[in-house]
Protein backbone atom coordinates (compact mmCIF):
# COMPACT_ATOMS: atom_id res chain seq x y z
CA UNK A 1 0.00 0.00 0.00
CA UNK A 2 1.56 3.13 -0.47
CA UNK A 3 1.85 6.00 2.17
CA UNK A 4 0.88 8.86 0.24
CA UNK A 5 -2.14 10.12 0.77
CA UNK A 6 -2.57 13.23 -1.67
CA UNK A 7 -1.00 14.18 -4.47
CA UNK A 8 1.00 17.00 -2.83
CA UNK A 9 2.99 13.92 -1.50
CA UNK A 10 1.27 14.20 2.51
CA UNK A 11 2.33 10.95 4.08
CA UNK A 12 0.32 9.12 6.56
CA UNK A 13 2.78 9.98 9.40
CA UNK A 14 2.49 13.39 8.53
CA UNK A 15 -1.54 13.58 7.98
CA UNK A 16 -1.84 11.75 11.74
CA UNK A 17 0.31 14.49 12.68
CA UNK A 18 -1.60 17.17 11.47
CA UNK A 19 -4.89 16.07 13.16
CA UNK A 20 -3.44 16.03 16.08
CA UNK A 21 -1.97 19.49 15.52
CA UNK A 22 -5.76 21.00 14.81
CA UNK A 23 -7.58 18.74 17.31
CA UNK A 24 -8.92 15.22 18.19
CA UNK A 25 -11.90 15.69 16.15
CA UNK A 26 -10.95 16.29 12.67
CA UNK A 27 -8.29 15.50 10.64
CA UNK A 28 -6.89 18.17 8.35
CA UNK A 29 -4.79 17.90 4.80
CA UNK A 30 -4.00 19.52 1.41
CA UNK A 31 -7.72 20.85 0.29
CA UNK A 32 -9.73 18.79 3.07
CA UNK A 33 -11.62 18.31 6.65
CA UNK A 34 -12.28 14.91 8.00
CA UNK A 35 -14.26 13.52 10.77
CA UNK A 36 -11.31 11.60 12.71
CA UNK A 37 -13.21 8.89 13.73
CA UNK A 38 -16.35 9.45 11.69
CA UNK A 39 -17.25 8.76 7.84
CA UNK A 40 -17.29 11.82 5.96
CA UNK A 41 -15.04 14.28 4.70
CA UNK A 42 -15.53 17.62 2.91
CA UNK A 43 -13.56 18.84 0.28
CA UNK A 44 -12.63 22.61 0.93
CA UNK A 45 -12.94 25.24 -2.02
CA UNK A 46 -12.45 28.55 -0.58
CA UNK A 47 -12.02 28.17 3.05
CA UNK A 48 -8.29 26.98 4.71
CA UNK A 49 -9.14 22.98 5.87
CA UNK A 50 -8.02 24.71 9.23
CA UNK A 51 -10.38 27.62 8.68
CA UNK A 52 -13.51 25.15 7.62
CA UNK A 53 -12.34 22.61 10.87
CA UNK A 54 -12.53 25.20 13.47
CA UNK A 55 -15.90 26.63 11.77
CA UNK A 56 -17.44 23.28 12.07
CA UNK A 57 -16.18 23.08 15.65
CA UNK A 58 -17.63 26.52 16.34
CA UNK A 59 -21.06 25.29 14.74
CA UNK A 60 -21.23 22.68 17.44
CA UNK A 61 -19.50 24.96 20.28
CA UNK A 62 -22.60 27.95 19.79
CA UNK A 63 -25.37 25.29 19.07
CA UNK A 64 -24.65 21.54 21.05
CA UNK A 65 -26.34 18.80 20.27
CA UNK A 66 -24.65 15.39 21.48
CA UNK A 67 -27.46 13.49 19.02
CA UNK A 68 -26.30 15.29 16.15
CA UNK A 69 -23.90 14.00 13.96
CA UNK A 70 -20.81 15.90 12.60
CA UNK A 71 -22.24 15.91 9.25
CA UNK A 72 -25.03 17.68 10.04
CA UNK A 73 -23.08 20.66 11.18
CA UNK A 74 -20.96 19.80 8.03
CA UNK A 75 -23.80 20.24 5.36
CA UNK A 76 -24.91 23.80 8.07
CA UNK A 77 -21.21 25.40 7.81
CA UNK A 78 -20.52 24.65 3.97
CA UNK A 79 -21.86 27.33 2.53
CA UNK A 80 -19.81 29.85 3.83
CA UNK A 81 -16.73 28.02 1.54
CA UNK A 82 -16.99 30.41 -1.32
CA UNK A 83 -14.64 33.06 -2.72
CA UNK A 84 -17.36 35.71 -1.04
CA UNK A 85 -17.75 34.48 2.23
CA UNK A 86 -14.37 33.38 2.79
CA UNK A 87 -12.55 36.32 3.61
CA UNK A 88 -14.63 37.59 6.70
CA UNK A 89 -14.93 33.61 7.94
CA UNK A 90 -10.82 33.69 7.77
CA UNK A 91 -10.87 37.06 9.30
CA UNK A 92 -13.36 35.88 12.21
CA UNK A 93 -11.44 32.51 12.66
CA UNK A 94 -8.63 34.75 12.98
CA UNK A 95 -9.86 36.90 16.03
CA UNK A 96 -11.29 33.53 17.55
CA UNK A 97 -7.41 32.39 17.28
CA UNK A 98 -6.25 35.50 18.94
CA UNK A 99 -8.81 35.11 21.40
CA UNK A 100 -7.58 31.80 22.29
CA UNK A 101 -3.88 32.51 22.24
CA UNK A 102 -4.59 35.52 24.86
CA UNK A 103 -6.30 32.59 27.00
CA UNK A 104 -2.83 30.37 26.43
CA UNK A 105 -4.15 27.87 23.83
CA UNK A 106 -2.38 27.53 20.33
CA UNK A 107 -6.02 28.49 18.69
CA UNK A 108 -9.56 28.37 18.85
CA UNK A 109 -9.48 24.63 17.42
CA UNK A 110 -7.01 23.83 19.71
CA UNK A 111 -8.60 24.44 22.67
CA UNK A 112 -9.19 21.26 24.15
CA UNK A 113 -12.41 21.73 26.45
CA UNK A 114 -15.70 23.03 25.72
CA UNK A 115 -16.65 25.25 28.68
CA UNK A 116 -12.80 27.20 27.37
CA UNK A 117 -14.32 27.63 24.10
CA UNK A 118 -17.70 28.74 24.67
CA UNK A 119 -16.01 31.16 27.11
CA UNK A 120 -13.89 32.52 23.95
CA UNK A 121 -17.41 32.73 22.20
CA UNK A 122 -18.80 34.65 25.13
CA UNK A 123 -15.78 37.45 24.32
CA UNK A 124 -16.47 37.62 20.53
CA UNK A 125 -20.90 37.35 20.80
CA UNK A 126 -21.30 40.59 20.06
CA UNK A 127 -18.84 40.57 16.64
CA UNK A 128 -20.90 40.37 13.29
CA UNK A 129 -18.85 37.55 12.29
CA UNK A 130 -19.95 35.63 15.52
CA UNK A 131 -24.12 37.14 15.19
CA UNK A 132 -23.82 35.88 11.16
CA UNK A 133 -22.42 32.13 11.72
CA UNK A 134 -24.96 31.75 15.39
CA UNK A 135 -27.79 33.38 12.89
CA UNK A 136 -26.79 31.21 9.53
CA UNK A 137 -26.49 28.12 11.69
CA UNK A 138 -30.49 28.48 12.63
CA UNK A 139 -31.80 27.41 9.49
CA UNK A 140 -29.04 25.64 8.33
CA UNK A 141 -28.87 22.99 11.07
CA UNK A 142 -32.30 22.96 12.17
CA UNK A 143 -33.99 23.22 8.24
CA UNK A 144 -31.91 19.82 7.60
CA UNK A 145 -34.62 16.79 7.69
CA UNK A 146 -31.79 14.38 8.89
CA UNK A 147 -31.86 16.71 11.96
CA UNK A 148 -36.11 16.20 12.78
CA UNK A 149 -36.31 12.98 13.97
CA UNK A 150 -33.58 13.83 16.67
CA UNK A 151 -36.25 16.63 18.27
CA UNK A 152 -39.31 14.65 17.62
CA UNK A 153 -40.56 16.66 15.10
CA UNK A 154 -42.45 14.64 12.04
CA UNK A 155 -42.18 17.99 9.67
CA UNK A 156 -44.43 19.54 7.99
CA UNK A 157 -47.80 18.27 8.22
CA UNK A 158 -50.12 19.69 5.55
CA UNK A 159 -49.26 17.50 2.74
CA UNK A 160 -50.78 15.03 5.13
CA UNK A 161 -53.30 16.87 5.75
CA UNK A 162 -52.62 18.86 8.39
CA UNK A 163 -52.54 17.94 12.40
CA UNK A 164 -55.81 17.99 13.03
CA UNK A 165 -56.19 14.07 12.13
CA UNK A 166 -52.56 13.44 12.13
CA UNK A 167 -51.53 14.09 16.37
CA UNK A 168 -53.61 17.03 17.29
CA UNK A 169 -55.83 14.84 19.75
CA UNK A 170 -52.80 12.23 20.42
CA UNK A 171 -52.84 13.32 24.49
CA UNK A 172 -52.39 10.54 26.42
CA UNK A 173 -50.68 12.14 29.19
CA UNK A 174 -53.77 13.10 30.81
Amino acid sequence: MNSQTSREGLTRRQLLSRSAAVGASFVVGAGFVAGADAAWALETQALSPESMAALIQLARDIYPHDRIPDENYVIAVKVYDTADAAPAIEAGIAALDAVAQGRGYPSYLGTPWERDRVAILREMELSPFFQSIRGGLVTGLYNQKAVWPLFGYEGESYSEGGYLHRGFDDINWL
